[in-house]
């Protein structure tokens, strides 16, 4: 690809500052863009780089503005609402879309437009970040240990703290539930309604089963028609999730959304760089093939969510600015490969046995 130019899309939210800061320390010259001219202008002065203010809401001026762009990172949330009108403002200007979203959703959405990507050339990679990279790589490496496997589970342990617009991206999940694939159909859960026992890299503890991307991604990558995920939570916590069950028609509601975002606003941040750098994260899985009485185990230990979400949106990046083969939608590992999580700074070798 002749065209180097870059767009960072969001770039004044948390994630996508971050990723600003990092790409300029690289040596890179994105055009950072936005809704809000107010919002971007004053870090595009910061960093002597371009700024274009333009919405998501007129197709034609956004796909104009990508004319010139070879690669997008989308990083506005939620992307349940912003991820489709880039997608597709993106097929229609020629550019790869890339994003840091974790809403399975999104990832659906743009599986369905695989055909029109392939059509215009233009790759779809959407989750670009921790979710789903460490979690999609590590079950596309146990894949390959065990081609025969019928189940995948996936999980995390992490310390790393909320950025606002992952805390907002939860609580959109709370009024729809916990997700499973069961014979190759996502299936809704209760929350707090699947648990187990997991050593995720650091001793044993009490987990429960989240919606999280891989529910949708790890089936594109593997074809494993049997997956749930994972994070560590207290009985006591998990007890208080499944209390949940019963109000999910009341967190659904819009007024209910609007005031626990608000409530993220005035008390939510992101963690800072010190506290960044003293967190790691254990990322784990495991493949089952129950009627052979076959299982495997794969760990990697990465830097925390929010350096692998940088640090992997731009090896992303710089893989499709080279990027000469065919368009479609593509999980990280099947565009870069499972070993893509083991080159970013941080991390770990990928590493799987029996247990």
């Amino acid at each position: 690809m002749n065209n180097k130019q870059i767009l960072i899309y969001g770039a004044y939210g948390y994630t996508g500052e971050l990723i600003a800061r990092k790409a300029v320390a690289r040596g890179l010259k994105p055009i950072l863009s936005g809704r809000s001219a107010v919002k971007l202008q004053p870090l595009a002065n910061e960093l002597g780089l371009s700024a274009i203010a333009v919405g998501l809401d007129d197709e034609e001026v956004l796909a104009r503005t990508l004319k010139d762009v070879a690669v997008v990172i989308h990083c506005a949330g939620p992307f349940s609402a912003t991820a489709e009108p880039m997608m597709r403002a993106c097929i229609k200007s020629g550019t790869h879309y890339q994003d840091i979203t974790g809403e399975m959703a999104v990832y659906q959405q743009a599986h369905a437009m695989d055909a029109e990507a392939k059509a215009a050339g233009v790759v779809l990679c959407p989750g670009t970040g921790f979710d789903v990279i460490p979690t999609d790589c590590l079950a596309a490496a146990l894949r390959k240990a065990m081609t025969s496997a019928t189940h995948l589970t996936l999980g995390f342990d992490s310390d790393s703290g909320l950025s606002p617009g992952t805390a907002k991206t939860s609580i959109e999940s709370l009024g729809v539930g916990g997700a499973v694939r069961r014979n190759g159909k996502i299936e809704v859960i209760p929350h707090g309604g699947l648990t187990r026992t997991i050593n995720f890299g650091r001793g044993e503890k009490f987990a429960v089963a989240i919606p999280w991307g891989d529910v949708a991604t790890a089936y594109y990558s593997t074809e494993i028609p049997n997956i749930e995920v994972y994070v560590p939570m207290s009985p006591r916590r998990a007890k208080k999730m499944q209390r949940l069950n019963r109000f999910r028609w009341l967190l659904r509601m819009q007024w209910v959304q609007k005031w626990l975002k608000s409530k993220v606003d005035k008390n939510v941040q992101g963690p800072t760089e010190n506290q960044r750098a003293e967190q790691k994260t254990w990322v784990w899985g495991e493949v089952r093939n129950d009627r052979r009485g076959e299982r495997r185990v794969g760990r990697v230990v990465t830097a925390n969510g929010y350096d692998v979400t940088v640090h992997g949106s731009l090896a992303v990046m710089e893989f499709l600015l080279d990027y000469e083969g065919k368009g479609g939608y593509f999980t990280p590992s099947k565009l870069c490969g499972h070993q893509l999580v083991e080159k970013l700074p941080g991390s770990g070798a990928i590493k799987i046995g029996i247990d």
